[in-house]
C-alpha cells in the first residue's frame, strides 16, 4: 500500500465508523460505489429508508464541514485502538527490556513501556514525569524503548545509553542526556563522562549486532503499535502517544495491573 493511500484507508474507516453511531451509510471507494457493508446493513436494520439515510448522510457532511478539527481526533482515536488491538499479537518481547536499559524496579509487578528519543522535547518534559510515578510506586518498572527518529545525532545517543546498559548505569545516562540538552556528538561524551562510563568501552560496544538489533526491533514494534513519534507509551491494556502527564500514565498502569516483565 502506498503512503498515499493509507490516509485514504484511514479516512474511509473513520467515515465507517461515524456512519454506525449515526444509523446511516456511505460507501467510500476510489471506484465509487460497491456492496452494502455494515453499515448499510445496520442503517438498513435500523429502519432507515433511502431518504431518511440520504438526509443524515447530508446532516453528517455539513456537521463535518463545519466542524473538521474533529477528523484528527477521530484518526487518532482510530489509530490508538488498533495500536491497542495489536498488543495481542506482539507478544512478552515488547515488555522484555534490553539487559539493564529499563527504570525503577528491575523485578516490577507493573510494568510501563516508554518509546523514547532523546531530540525529543516531549520527551525530556516527560522526564519528571516517569520520575514521580517511580518514586511513588515501588513495583513499577519502566522498560525505555529507544525509538531515534529526529536525528543522526538521535541514533547515537540511543546507542551510547545502551551501551550504559553493559555497564549498569543506563537509568544515570538516562537522566544525564536529557540534562545535558540536545543529543550533539559534545553532549553526549559530556554525559557518558558525567556518569562515569568507560568510554573505551563503550565505543566498542555501540558498534555492535546487539545494540543495531536492538534499535532495529523497537522501530519493529513502534511499526506494529503504528507509533510515529516520541513519546509513545504501552501497558499490558493500552497504548498512548506524547506527553500524556502523570495523571494519565498513572491511570493506565493502574488499569493495567501487575504482569510479570522481563
Amino acid at each position: 500500500m502506498t503512503l498515499a493511500a493509507r490516509p485514504f484507508r484511514i479516512a474511509a474507516a473513520v467515515v465507517a465508523i461515524l456512519a454506525l453511531a449515526l444509523g446511516a451509510a456511505w460507501i467510500v471507494s476510489a471506484r465509487g460505489a460497491e456492496a452494502e457493508t455494515e453499515a448499510g446493513i445496520a442503517a438498513r436494520s435500523a429502519g432507515f429508508d433511502d431518504k431518511e439515510r440520504a438526509a443524515i448522510e447530508v446532516l453528517v457532511r455539513q456537521y463535518l464541514l463545519e466542524n473538521p478539527e474533529i477528523l484528527p481526533e477521530m484518526v487518532d482515536k482510530l489509530r490508538e485502538k488498533e495500536a491497542t488491538a495489536s498488543l495481542d499479537n506482539i507478544g512478552e518481547g515488547l515488555f522484555t527490556a534490553y539487559p539493564g536499559a529499563f527504570l525503577g524496579n528491575p523485578k516490577g509487578s507493573k510494568v510501563l513501556v516508554e518509546f523514547s528519543d532523546y531530540a525529543c522535547g516531549y520527551c525530556r518534559s516527560s522526564v519528571a514525569a516517569v520520575d514521580a510515578l517511580i518514586a511513588e510506586d515501588p513495583e513499577l518498572k519502566v522498560v525505555i524503548r529507544e525509538f531515534p527518529i529526529l536525528s543522526q545525532d538521535s541514533v547515537e545517543a540511543a546507542k551510547w545509553a545502551l551501551a550504559a546498559a553493559h555497564q549498569g548505569k543506563y537509568a544515570q545516562f538516562h537522566k544525564a542526556m536529557y540534562d545535558v540538552g540536545k543529543p550533539t556528538p559534545d553532549n553526549i561524551e559530556k554525559a557518558a563522562m558525567q556518569v562515569g562510563l568507560d568510554l573505551a568501552a563503550a565505543r566498542k560496544v555501540i558498534v555492535s549486532p546487539a545494540i543495531a538489533a536492538e534499535i532495529e526491533a523497537n522501530r519493529a514494534f513502534a511499526s506494529q503499535l503504528q507509533f510515529e513519534g516520541t513519546p509513545a507509551w504501552v501497558t499490558g491494556t493500552q497504548t498512548m502517544q506524547g506527553a500524556v502527564g502523570k495523571d494519565a500514565l498513572a491511570t493506565a498502569i493502574e488499569q493495567a495491573g501487575s504482569r510479570k516483565g522481563g
